[in-house]
Parts: C-alpha cells; structure tokens; sequence
C-alpha cells in the first residue's frame, strides 16, 4: 500500500504564494510522473501540472508562468511552488502519483486533497 500525504494550503491573499508539498511513502520501487490536479466547487478535477521521473513538466495554461513542479526523487516529493495567485485558483488541490511496486505493477494513487483560498 502506498499513502501521498500533502501539506502546505492555506488561506493567502490574491498575488501571494504558496509551495504546495506531497510526499509518497509505503511499498515503491519507483515512481513515474507526479502531478498535481484541482477541483473548485461544482467543477470537474483538472490538471494542473505534471512532472516525469526525469523532470519533463507540463502546465495547465492558466497556470504558466506563475506555477512550477518540481520533485526530489530520492525524498519521493513533488511540490507545486504557486506565485502571483488569484481568486480563481481557489480549490482544493490533490496530488498524484504513478507507482510502480516491487512486483513491477504500477497503479496511480491520489492524496487526500489540500485545501488552497485565494482571498481578493
């Protein structure tokens, strides 16, 4: 069983920042792409970004620019570094890992979910 554990939401006014982490832990072997996705009320989970083993990265396009993903592969982290936040980037923000196990089978699990306000 592999458990995501994210921290670092809040409450934060529109142009601040926010570093969003999400560490992986149990039974890995290794880990392929990483990514963070979000889900404000009433609408559909979307991707927000997303970052390969060997650091390849992709945005959502209301987000470049202003967000990064990055990953500390021997810590089994990603973090999402938010600036120049806005209003509508209020939602809770989940995070995602493509896990391969010891046995070579790899599923995809979610974190919890971290709640990010962004206060006009």
């Amino acid at each position: 069983q592999v458990q995501l554990v994210e921290s670092g939401g809040g409450l934060v006014q529109a142009g601040g920042s926010l570093r969003l982490s999400c560490a992986a832990s149990g039974s890995i072997f290794s880990i392929n792409a990483m990514g963070w996705y979000r889900q404000a009320p009433g609408k559909q989970r979307e991707l927000v970004a997303a970052i390969t083993s060997g650091g390849s990265t992709n945005y959502a396009d209301s987000v470049k620019g202003r967000f990064t993903i990055s990953r500390d592969n021997a810590k089994n982290t990603v973090y999402l570094q938010m600036n120049s936040l806005k209003p509508e980037d209020t939602a809770v923000y989940y995070c995602n890992a493509d896990v391969v196990h010891t046995t070579r089978i790899q599923y995809k699990y979610w974190g919890q979910g971290t709640q990010v306000t962004v206060s006009s």
